[in-house]
């Protein structure tokens, strides 16, 4: 909830993420699908997509991300959500450089 009330956000046509400092070695994320997208079978596939995408991009660790998918997220494939994605985490520099430690991350 501190996420949301406290964190930065940074948003383009498929995704919001905010994000706070964590204080942590790792990083944290949540996932936010509202019924707005459509049916439980959208949402879910939508929030598989999203968990995978970030299970396979090298975020800094020390961060608390949530990812909320808008209605236009239903329509796109995995790479058009993986670019959008990438994107957002450039600009909020969330993305790891070549020489920084991996997020462990939470399951």
């Amino acid at each position: 909830m501190t996420v949301y009330k406290s964190g930065k956000a940074w948003a383009d046509n498929f995704i919001v993420i905010k994000a706070l400092p964590n204080g942590l070695e790792l990083s944290r994320y949540g996932f936010s699908v509202t019924k707005e997208l459509g049916k439980a079978v959208v949402r879910n596939r939508v929030r598989r997509l999203l968990r995978e995408i970030v299970r396979l991009t090298p975020v800094k660790p020390g961060w608390d991300v949530v990812f909320i998918a808008r209605p236009s997220a239903v329509a796109v494939d995995y790479h058009q959500l993986k670019k959008s994605v990438d994107r957002l985490l450039v600009r909020a520099h969330l993305l790891r450089d070549r020489d920084e430690a991996v997020s462990p991350g939470v399951n």
